[in-house]
């Protein structure tokens, strides 16, 4: 007939063995640790508490000064990562060095100067 077409089994390729499922990945991490396992991971956590203490109290109804406090922590964040080196940055190491550097850099001031500049509005 006019445009059948034959099938073929496809070629199964070269045989593979199936991985083995009692060996350990090796990023696995011991099942006790629940602590950082660099300076910079610890740094990180700093950074994460100094922003949860500045929203706690921009909940609280200071605003600026709890936008104040998560500015510091981003600018403290940056200058650590500029500062420690990459291996041992943790979760401060995103990008390459001069990006997270910059984006910190920038989010921190920009938060200072909108928490300093913008005019206290009257009450309703």
């Amino acid at each position: 007939m006019e445009g059948d077409v034959e099938l073929r089994e496809p070629d199964p390729g070269p045989d593979i063995d199936p991985p083995v499922d009692d060996v350990p990945a090796e990023s696995a991490e011991p099942q006790g640790r629940r602590y950082p396992s660099t300076i910079g991971g610890a740094f990180y956590l700093l950074v994460l508490i100094v922003s949860a203490v500045g929203l706690a109290i921009v909940t609280r109804g200071e605003w600026r000064l709890g936008v104040k406090w998560i500015a510091a922590a981003l600018v403290f964040g940056a200058l650590v990562r500029l500062v420690i080196p990459a291996p041992q940055a943790g979760m401060l190491a995103v990008r390459r060095r001069w990006v997270d550097v910059v984006i910190l850099t920038v989010a921190g001031v920009a938060l200072w100067i909108l928490s300093t500049s913008i005019p206290n509005q009257p009450p309703l």
